[in-house]
């Protein structure tokens, strides 16, 4: 049992989420094309490209926006070059931070980042800095009030590495990425729909953050995923 913020935090990300369905689209696009440009256009042997496509769909993206954007990347229609960075630092209180970016300007990216971990009083630190306090894995997170043992049976059989029950009642499920989405459409198939449900960087441990130290690493953390060229952020912060 463990993150009795665990919830609070997830419904607060969702929210943001939520606000900033504008940056969705572009954020989305981005990871088509580099998926796309690394694994083919083909989703049947394109995981990746897969599941961005899903996230297409699930933001109501056209059918031909994106067909457009595969063949960008795969060579079958001119378009902007992206590349993937990623950036390491430190939040408030020495809270480990990773921004995944997508850029065709990685000059003007890294200023951007330096600037927003400058003003809100964090530092941008070093390649390899905090990355080794995360784990990459498939997460798939249940509001609470659903089934323990029914995820529990269902994850562990279809090949989930663990099932996690916070205090608040939220339930927690853990795959390798390769495992992710036999795992959840498994859980789905059973009636199970996660409220978040991602290949992440998920956090080995987490620190405590309240107070004015919680209001300053959330400015904090909304000014990096509010940057343009920002995909996803990931922390080891939990806030109350």
């Amino acid at each position: 049992m463990a993150g009795h913020s665990k919830w609070a935090n997830i419904q607060h990300r969702k929210g943001r989420q939520d606000e900033k369905r504008g940056k969705v689209w572009t954020r989305v696009i981005r990871e088509i094309i580099v998926a796309a440009r690394q694994g083919g256009g083909d989703i049947e042997v394109n995981p990746r490209l897969r599941l961005a496509i899903e996230k297409a769909k699930a933001a109501n993206m056209p059918a031909d926006t994106i067909k457009r954007n595969v063949d960008k990347a795969t060579g079958n229609l001119e378009g902007v070059h992206y590349e993937e960075v990623r950036y390491e630092g430190y939040g408030i209180g020495g809270a480990a931070i990773i921004i995944d970016c997508m850029t065709d300007n990685r000059v003007r990216t890294v200023a951007e980042v330096r600037h927003v971990f400058s003003k809100y009083g964090g530092n941008l630190g070093t390649e390899g800095s905090v990355a080794f306090q995360f784990k990459h894995c498939g997460q798939l997170i249940f509001a609470p009030g659903v089934s323990e043992d029914k995820i529990l049976e269902v994850a562990l059989d279809a090949g989930a590495d663990d099932v996690i029950t916070h205090d608040d009642g939220s339930v927690e499920v853990i795959t390798s990425p390769t495992e992710f989405e036999p795992v959840k459409n498994a859980l789905g198939a059973a009636g199970l729909n996660a409220e978040v449900a991602e290949v992440t960087m998920r956090a080995e441990n987490t620190i405590e953050l309240s107070g004015d130290d919680a209001v300053r690493q959330q400015k904090l953390l909304d000014a990096l995923e509010d940057l343009d060229d920002a995909q996803d952020v990931f922390h080891n912060a939990e806030l109350n």
